[in-house]
């Protein structure tokens, strides 16, 4: 009998290769369904892209890295009335070099692989070297219209685009990017840059330490509040806006919102108005603020400046003037405009 050895290699050296991935779970791709209309990821580390789906089921691929990739496990299942997919780490020591050497993190976690909105829970750490579990999932989820969705990330960054429905994307460290969205969006990083282009709908970002960035944001509420780190972008088109920075600049132009609160720590403002408000309140401890508006902006307006100029381009019915307060009345005089800086000049100014 004659055997075709060069087959039967090829075939031993396959067996070889899939007993080695399913041995290490390293680059092989799994596919889990989660069904529900409100749906709930957990993740301690890896990247994350949200993107569109199709049917009724929401669609993680999930890909596994580093050497103990294969001691992870994926779990499904209803928690505290959300359907989940929650990937499990079996240790309090994470690795996830893409960190970089010396970084740290930690994280409460509870047995069932969940985490944040409270402290209860083992504390886990994640650094980017060291001893420990070196393991991570990076995540492709396919979230179909109409759902409610939420990513907790513990490291890594996150990107969503092209969806529409309820988004609520945590990422304790790591940068946060949304691209052509409708409906409700937060995004959230404690710390990490966050941008979102394209919203329609309420938007919420808060990033505790990094730059935020919006353009072409339609609908709703927009809030928007760093505790470190600058604001920028434009052509809002909201209900409303409120920024909060504790420490950096506020630059938007193109803004198109009958209410407009601006606050800043320490930082200039520079804003670009398309419309007249019902209201517009800017607050910086430090910074000068620049205002251009539209020529029909009226409202009681009381300006302030602790120390600075003050430069108006628009005529005022004038209560009370001094070099650095003045009050009275713009226009038809109705809304309000206050604006007060403790360090700086304010500038109002025609479009």
């Amino acid at each position: 009998m004659t055997y075709d050895t060069s087959r039967q290699g090829g075939r031993a050296a396959l067996a070889l290769a899939l007993a080695f991935g399913l041995a290490t779970g390293v680059g092989a791709q799994e596919t889990h369904r989660v069904p529900g209309g409100e749906v709930t990821i957990y993740n301690l580390a890896g990247h994350a892209e949200i993107v569109r789906g199709s049917g009724s089921d929401v669609v993680v691929r999930v890909t596994r890295g580093g050497d103990d990739a294969s001691r992870l496990e994926i779990q499904t299942g209803e928690v505290n009335g959300r359907q989940t997919l929650r990937v499990v780490y079996p240790d309090d020591q994470i690795v996830y070099p893409e960190m970089g050497r010396g970084s740290r993190t930690s994280v409460r976690v509870r047995a069932d692989g969940t985490f944040g909105g409270g402290s209860r829970g083992d504390e886990v750490d994640i650094r980017g070297s060291g001893r420990g579990l070196e393991a991570w999932a990076d995540l492709v989820v396919e979230v179909p219209a109409g759902k409610d969705f939420a990513l907790h990330l513990a490291v890594g960054e996150a990107e969503v685009r092209g969806v529409e429905g309820d988004f609520d994307i945590h990422t304790g460290s790591g940068s946060i990017g949304a691209t052509d969205v409708s409906g409700s969006l937060t995004l959230d990083t404690g710390s990490g840059s966050a941008s979102a282009t394209g919203v329609r709908g309420d938007l919420s970002v808060d990033t505790g330490s990094g730059s935020v960035t919006v353009r072409d944001v339609s609908g709703g509420d927009v809030k928007l509040d760093t505790g470190s780190g600058g604001v920028r972008g434009g052509g809002i088109d909201a209900t409303s806006l409120r920024v909060d920075t504790g420490s950096g600049s506020i630059e938007l132009d193109e803004v198109s919102c009958p209410e407009v609160v601006l606050d800043t720590g320490s930082g200039g403002v520079d804003l670009v108005l398309l419309k007249d408000v019902d209201l517009l309140d800017v607050d910086t401890g430090s910074g000068s603020v620049t205002i251009h508006a539209p020529a029909d902006l009226g409202g009681e307006v009381d300006i302030e400046t602790g120390s600075g100029g003050i430069d108006l381009d628009f005529a005022v019915e004038v209560n009370r003037v001094r070099r650095d307060h003045v009050t009275g009345r713009l226009g038809d005089g109705r809304g309000r405009i206050r604006i007060d800086t403790g360090s700086g000049s304010v500038r109002l100014l025609k479009n």
